[in-house]
């Protein structure tokens, strides 16, 4: 029996029959994409999908879904994507199989576990590491290109990549190419990539990853649009696939440096050949586009240092391992699906099923099914995936779908949307997709590619805070449940282990807790700066910390991205330059040469950003106009690939400008918003002063609040300094232990009320009047002061012995009965410890920092065990206490103070069992738990444990 047409009795069929069908389908989807064209669209067989029906690459994803409901098929995974008109698609979907005929069922077999393996932890490039899986394990299968979520078409072990990529580097050595040379890849996801980019590493060079055109069809015109980046890295060989080795002469005449366009087949041809065998970890190992085809492109720098000190906070911070099953659909020409998903998965030799974007968007089932299917514990995704698998995925096509596998699928690369994030985890949470799984991260070309992320296992944390609070003050304050203005943002995580974040204002001072301002960041995996661009390079570094570009807050050891400084629009994870488009639209006759704003407007709903194109003629026919829509839509997408949302003609001089006639696209963004562009139009004049007005609010508060910043800090010092001045006096003059300490404790409440600092204590009465061990976390400078002001009696307060020595600091300790110990010589610390049970038996509460010392990353560290020992030696019992808002006032490794609010909790006192090394190890754990729960900061050692202390460590001094 024929099972096709048996199952397409109900739908139409073929002939012309058929073709009315799936024009009256793209008739509708096209009035509903463009619902403001006044235009006929007049869909028949040749209109061409992009140009004349407005259909991009997300709307071909709704086109795919449509098609296959309404004619019960299931269509060839690139059948929409690759269709130029509407005869194209007919054809394919005279070919298309019955939904079901043929296909698998749906309960795949997964392919048998792969057996544990340990990690290179010694390698020192991308080579060493692949050399050293192809010297343990070289048959081990390392990843599989899927067609779509359960057909593999091709697979390589570790053994395999290594020699196919050795054939491609005698390729290129035989071509001339050199150690430092550039070669270029522009390779749709399959095989052939993976083995490419190797290769150029093996020959010395370094990749150049290019995104390959959507179709092959527009490949000339695409490459010329690539010109600009391929000049920019000097390129001198271009990787691509078979049909652009055509184009070799035309792209030679546009980029100097380009000696030839090759194939993964061309130059695997090549005999063996002597390779290089430098392995220098500071080596470019690639250059990461991050700017448009024209003007002044960016590549980011990434050493092979940089890579692997990426590869490895990230798996740190995920706990990846060879256990791990990652299945991936992102793009391999952008550092998530290239370094997240690829080199990660290669580096902890956990498998990877890799299948094409274009696969993803087709079908966006494809994805959840091989998550299923391949039984995957990791996956990523930018926010629109998300969005579609939500909006674009029929449930009655997810019976028997299981998610239960996965342990964390990342959110990155775009703003995360609150909206889709709960619509995801709500859709999906019958299908086995626990919440816990869903993990906001964030990161960008400059670090590799991540930079924060959340703690394993912990659901999505979701800040809201007051909208007015935010963009006129730039504070994050938390809103009332019943504000319905709030703004909802997710939390992207802490740093990565061994990676710095802050947020600075203008002046590059850095901002206290809950202040939004400009995100830089720092650490191993930080480019050097972009290929053969200084002048963008020194913007972007400044005093060792890089400049992201984006705005944020950090609150509870959390980062908050707020929005993006760049004006780079971020449509479906593609990045749209604004310059590009407004330069070609403003050469169509009839629109106003230099007159065009494109801007991006946030689609809380779809998770991604409309596009809006605000052109101004002098056209009034209303035919003209429409004629002008259309040539404004088809000049967008042959520029950006996707089409304006939305295209506003707007009479002369509606686009506001600068002085000196550059286009305000924040303005134009803000007319267009407020429903002001299109109407009746004011005088130049009034609309350059309603404008200028409207900034001039928040322009003095940002003035007076940098002003009042510095002047505070100039307070601060003075206040504190006298204070330590009189306060040392007093201590070298007053007798007795307890007078000393009851004015130095005066003194430090008088300096926190001229600075107007509030102080919020409880648990005060947890204090024993001797006799105790208070341990607390340290964050800063700040907390000596603090304490002081808060503890009672005369504290015993642990110092290293460093500080016995300074010639001020010494004496003035000293009087203040302060305990010092040796961080170094162990036997001189034993004895200290001697010391320190006798002054505590002496009934003195004795004041301890377990951590050992503070750093300027918001995060509680581990915990030595010394204090603990000294405790349970004198039978002492061990009181936490948790200190609040020091950070905020005095951060590490700066000097430049701020306003906080301060607060200090103390704990119940904890009574030492035995002496035991268990038992200590368990009065670590409760002290520490108690502190954490109540220090409002991130579990440090959770993210990076370290070696645990051993009993021979010396109690934890104050820094």
């Amino acid at each position: 029996m024929d099972m096709n047409a048996n199952a397409r009795s109900d739908a139409p069929s073929g002939g012309p029959s058929r073709e009315v069908a799936l024009i009256a389908l793209l008739e509708e989807l096209s009035h509903e994409l463009r619902p403001k064209q006044s235009q006929p669209f007049g869909v028949r067989a040749a209109s061409r999908l992009e140009q004349d029906l407005g259909i991009d690459s997300l709307a071909r994803t709704e086109l795919s879904a449509r098609i296959e409901r309404r004619f019960g098929v299931r269509l060839a995974f690139d059948a929409v994507s690759q269709a130029e008109t509407v005869g194209d698609l007919l054809a394919a979907l005279e070919l298309a199989p019955a939904t079901g005929a043929g296909a698998e069922p749906s309960a795949v077999a997964a392919a048998p576990p792969l057996p544990s393996a340990a990690t290179p932890t010694t390698a020192r490039t991308l080579i060493e590491a692949l050399e050293w899986h192809v010297a343990h394990h070289p048959e081990r299968r390392h990843l599989s290109v899927l067609e779509d979520d359960r057909k593999i078409i091709g697979e390589l072990t570790y053994g395999q990549l290594a020699l196919q990529a050795r054939r491609v580097a005698a390729g290129l050595v035989e071509r001339d190419i050199v150690p430092g040379d550039r070669v270029a890849i522009m390779l749709p996801t399959g095989l052939d990539f993976f083995t490419v980019f190797f290769g150029i590493l093996y020959a010395g060079a370094t990749p150049v990853p290019i995104y390959p055109p959507m179709r092959l069809s527009q490949i000339e015109d695409h490459l010329q649009r690539q010109a600009g980046i391929l000049r920019n890295a000097g390129a001198r060989i271009l990787v691509t696939m078979p049909e652009g080795l055509r184009l070799a002469q035309l792209l030679r005449a546009q980029v100097e440096s380009l000696d030839s366009i090759e194939s993964a087949a061309s130059l695997s041809a090549a005999e063996d050949v002597a390779l290089p065998t430098s392995r220098d970890e500071k080596s470019i190992a690639l250059i990461q586009y991050t700017s448009g085809s024209t003007g002044d492109p960016k590549g980011v720098v990434l050493s092979h240092a940089n890579l692997l000190a990426n590869v490895r906070a990230m798996g740190a911070a995920i706990g990846a391992s060879s256990k791990d099953v990652f299945v991936s659909w992102l793009p391999l020409y952008h550092d998530m699906g290239l370094i997240g998903a690829w080199l990660g998965s290669l580096y902890f030799a956990a498998p990877l099923f890799v299948m094409s974007p274009l696969s993803f968007l087709a079908r966006p089932a494809n994805w959840l099914w091989a998550l299923h299917r391949f039984r995957a514990t990791l996956s990523a995704s930018p926010n629109f995936g998300f969005e579609l698998c939500v909006a674009k995925v029929d449930e009655a096509s997810l019976a028997g779908l299981d998610l239960s596998s996965l342990r964390m699928v990342a959110n990155g690369a775009e703003p995360v949307s609150v909206y889709t994030l709960r619509r995801f985890c709500e859709k999906f949470r019958r299908f086995g997709f626990r919440e816990e799984a869903m993990a906001p991260v964030y990161g960008l070309a400059e670090n590799a590619v991540g930079l924060a992320f959340p703690p394993t296992g912990r659901r999505p944390v979701i800040d809201r805070i007051e909208r007015d609070a935010l963009t006129h003050r730039g504070l994050a304050k938390p809103a009332r449940e019943a504000d319905a203005k709030a703004i909802e943002l997710a939390a992207s995580g802490q740093p990565l282990p061994g990676n710095d974040i802050r947020i600075v204002d203008e002046g590059g001072r850095e901002l206290g807790e809950r202040q939004e301002g400009r995100l830089e960041f720092r650490g191993p995996s930080a480019t050097a700066g972009y290929f053969m661009n200084e002048a963008k390079t020194r913007e972007l570094i400044h005093n060792g910390w890089l400049d992201s570009g984006d705005r944020a807050y950090i609150a509870n050891g959390d980062v908050f991205i707020t929005g993006r400084i760049k004006d780079i629009i971020i449509r479906a994870g593609q990045h749209l330059y604004p310059q590009e488009i407004e330069e070609a639209v403003a050469r169509i006759p009839g629109i106003r040469k230099g007159c065009v704003a494109v801007f991006g407007a946030a689609d809380p709903r779809s998770g991604t950003e409309r596009v809006v194109v605000l052109a101004e003629t002098a056209e009034t026919d209303p035919s003209a106009r429409a004629g002008l829509e259309t040539k404004v839509q088809e000049v967008t997408t042959d520029i950006s690939g996707t089409i304006a949302d939305e295209i506003v003609l707007a009479p002369p001089r509606s686009v506001p400008k600068t002085s000196s006639g550059k286009i305000r696209r924040s303005a134009a963004k803000a007319l267009y918003e407020r429903g002001a562009v299109g109407g009746a139009q004011q005088p130049v004049w009034r609309q350059f002063l309603h404008l200028a007005l409207a900034g001039l609010g928040p322009q003095l508060r940002r003035s007076l609040s940098f002003v009042g910043g510095g002047l505070y800090a100039v307070w601060w010092w003075l206040v504190i300094g006298s204070s330590y001045a009189a306060a040392w006096l007093g201590v070298m003059a007053l007798p007795g232990l307890g007078r000393r300490w009851a004015f130095v404790r005066r003194l430090a409440n008088g300096a926190l009320a001229a600075l107007r600092v509030p102080i919020s204590a409880s648990g005060l009465e947890n204090i024993p009047n001797g006799n105790a061990m208070l341990v607390f976390n340290h964050s800063s400078y700040a907390d000596a002061i603090l304490l002081t002001a808060i503890l009672p009696g005369a504290p015993a307060f642990v110092a290293k012995k460093e500080l016995a020595r300074q010639m001020f600091a010494g004496p003035f300790l000293r009087r203040l009965g302060v305990q010092f110990v040796d961080r170094y010589d162990v036997a001189s610390s034993l004895g200290d410890i001697d010391a320190l049970i006798a002054a505590a038996r002496g009934g003195r509460n004795l004041v301890y920092f377990p951590e050992g010392t503070f750093t300027r990353r918001a995060g509680l560290s581990g915990f030595y065990l010394g204090a603990f020992k000294t405790a349970a030696e004198a039978g002492l019992a061990v009181v936490p206490g948790a200190l609040r808002g020091t950070r905020s006032m005095l951060r590490g490794e700066q000097w430049f103070p701020r306003w906080a609010p301060l607060g200090v909790t103390i704990g119940k006192p904890i009574s030492p069992a035995e002496k035991d090394f268990a038992s200590l190890l368990k009065l670590r754990d409760a002290a520490r738990r108690a502190i954490l729960a109540n220090c409002g900061e991130p579990d440090l050692d959770e993210l990076v444990k370290p070696p645990a202390p051993g009993l021979a460590d010396k109690p934890s001094a104050t820094s």
